[in-house]
């Protein structure tokens, strides 16, 4: 690779987070809150306990405690809203087509419970959801697997704080700004493994459900959240924001300068006097 190329990947590495950084003095200017951002994040708090003793409603609009979902099978577990504009839907569309493409079944193998983040959400949304991915899935058997839940806000900040996902509201946009993944559990209630962003290959699903059935705990995955929180001012919208860009670019930058400064220092060792190119 010549020194040129590099030095040409090298720019690009570095304009990237430039972009991204000017983005959000742009925001923080015309009295937006990128600052929400600082507090929402996703941790991984593997082998932890959840609180199966909270209660909320389901989409029949029975209270009912989390405890029934669990004790025999591993559970598949996300915290969306109904009402969400931007991840939530893409979350829950990527984990049903990778579950219609493995083998172990909803409600044979395994639950899912979608929990609902905003406390005005109603039992009828959550029937709605309900309707709309049993559909999707369409598998006999599985309707009673994949249960979505709305509750009062005291009981959501628990769970959201047990499983390590931390979000925030924006009453200017009446958003809420979260990072997008799901969570399995044992069927003991302990959390086994986190996958993040939008799709989930079908061979970390299902061997995180497995580890999940077995009562076992699997490793920690790197960072890489997906964010739904990011204000353009020019539409009034909130856009899809890759929260490690700028990591990515980051160690690019390193990678690529490290590479130049090889390059460079072996020229200057060639054209010393009696030197062999």
């Amino acid at each position: 690779m010549g020194l040129s190329v590099l030095a040409g990947m090298l720019a690009t590495a570095m304009v990237i987070p430039c972009a991204a950084r000017a983005q959000f003095i742009s925001s923080e200017r015309i009295g937006e809150h990128p600052s929400l951002l600082q507090q929402v994040r996703f941790d991984q708090q593997l082998n932890h306990s959840i609180p199966l003793n909270l209660t909320f409603t389901d989409e029949h609009g029975k209270r009912v405690e989390l405890r029934q979902y669990f004790g025999t099978k591993p559970v598949i577990m996300t915290l969306n809203y109904y009402t969400c504009p931007m991840l939530c839907t893409q979350v829950l569309n990527g984990l049903d087509r990778t579950l219609e493409n493995i083998q172990p079944s909803i409600g044979k193998d395994f639950n899912v419970v979608t929990v609902s983040i905003d406390p005005t959400d109603t039992p009828v949304l959550a029937a709605t959801k309900q309707a709309v991915y049993m559909g999707m899935y369409n598998r006999p058997g599985s309707a009673e697997g994949w249960n979505f839940l709305v509750g009062q806000e005291s009981e959501i900040k628990q769970l959201a704080a047990a499983v390590g996902f931390h979000y925030a509201y924006d009453p200017d946009s009446k958003q809420y700004a979260h990072a997008a993944g799901i969570m399995v559990l044992t069927p003991a209630g302990k959390l086994s493994s986190y996958l993040y962003g939008v799709q989930y290959r079908e061979r970390d699903l299902r061997l995180a459900l497995e580890q999940a059935s077995g009562g076992k705990i699997g490793p920690p995955i790197d960072e890489a959240l997906m964010y739904c929180y990011h204000y353009d001012p020019r539409n009034g919208k909130f856009d899809v924001l890759v929260s490690n860009v700028m990591k990515i670019a980051g160690g690019l930058t390193l990678v690529v300068g490290g590479a130049i400064l090889i390059l460079f220092f072996r020229g200057e060792h060639y054209a010393l006097p009696g030197s062999k190119a």
